[in-house]
């Protein structure tokens, strides 16, 4: 049964501070309500079937390949579109931190309704992925590694709430490289050989994997020496050095947003340990880690 406007109920939104990840598979009378929106921001991302958002005064249809992002406190609503049977999305409620506004203002249809409505085919597996690694992130205990992310193929997943604050830390970063992948120059369509970006994105997705020159090469069905050839020649840096420089940034991020140690941030960013990746981060950001978090406050 389709819903209407007029009949859709309020539901209730995770409190602030909250960060909850789930996918959902909603039916044609799949449909949410928040007069005040909700207390954080709101990530939907759409993998089959479309669904119709709308935040204050701006609104979207979203279909697969569609990132939408709602700012907090403002009026919304989504649903599944009028003239589709499902729609199949991961969701993530989450604190977004400082400096992200920037990078997000030109997606901004108005009243807080952000949307990449067609985030590059070579980017959508690692924005899906890294989405489910959010999840997983989310269920850690804080001893030995998460879990394994469900599989790609699960068209319903169960909330998770990141519990504790190492747990939390770990899945914002995962949702963090959802974004930028969606945001960055290899997550939309544009110049440039369409391989390289593909490569680009598995890189932004999950800068901590075990990349290598043959791997990347593998997934873009290229031969390791015309791989190598052409990424260099269409970013200026090797694929190892792009990939050193998305650990560090990932590391950065880490740092700054969340308590991990030293030692933990090393290897959640894909560092052999913490001395090989303090040596590493002061070279490229002029101090180490420790005085690099310290003078971010």
């Amino acid at each position: 049964m389709r819903v209407s406007a007029t009949d859709l109920r309020e539901t209730a939104a995770p409190p602030s501070g909250v960060l909850i990840v789930g996918r959902y598979d909603g039916q044609p009378d799949y449909a949410v309500r928040r007069k005040a929106g909700a207390p954080s921001w709101l990530l939907l991302w759409t993998e089959s079937g479309a669904g119709h958002v709308r935040q204050g005064g701006a609104g979207t249809v979203a279909g697969p390949g569609s990132l939408v992002l709602l700012a907090p406190g403002v009026h919304h609503t989504y649903r599944t579109a009028p003239d589709a049977e499902h729609w199949g999305l991961w969701w993530a409620h989450f604190l977004l931190r400082p400096g992200w506004e920037q990078r997000l203002r030109p997606y901004d249809l108005g009243s807080g309704c952000h949307v990449m409505p067609d985030v590059h085919p070579g980017a959508r597996t690692g924005v899906a992925a890294a989405l489910r690694q959010a999840h997983a992130d989310s269920r850690w205990t804080g001893a030995g590694a998460p879990p394994r992310p469900v599989s790609a193929t699960r068209r319903t997943v169960p909330a998770s709430v990141a519990t504790g604050p190492d747990a939390a830390a770990l899945a914002l970063g995962s949702v963090e490289r959802a974004l930028l992948l969606a945001t960055s120059p290899s997550g939309v369509t544009g110049p440039g050989d369409a391989r390289v970006r593909r490569a680009q994105a598995l890189i932004d997705a999950d800068p901590a994997a075990a990349h290598t020159v043959d791997s990347l090469a593998a997934a873009v069905a290229l031969s390791p020496s015309r791989f190598a050839h052409l990424f260099a020649e269409e970013t200026g840096s090797t694929p190892m050095r792009a990939l050193r420089e998305a650990r560090l940034q990932h590391a950065a991020c880490l740092l700054t947003g969340t308590e991990l140690t030293v030692a933990q941030v090393a290897a959640a960013s894909g560092f052999a340990g913490p001395f090989h990746f303090s040596h590493a981060f002061r070279g490229r950001y002029g101090s180490p880690p420790k005085e690099y978090r310290s003078a971010a406050g």
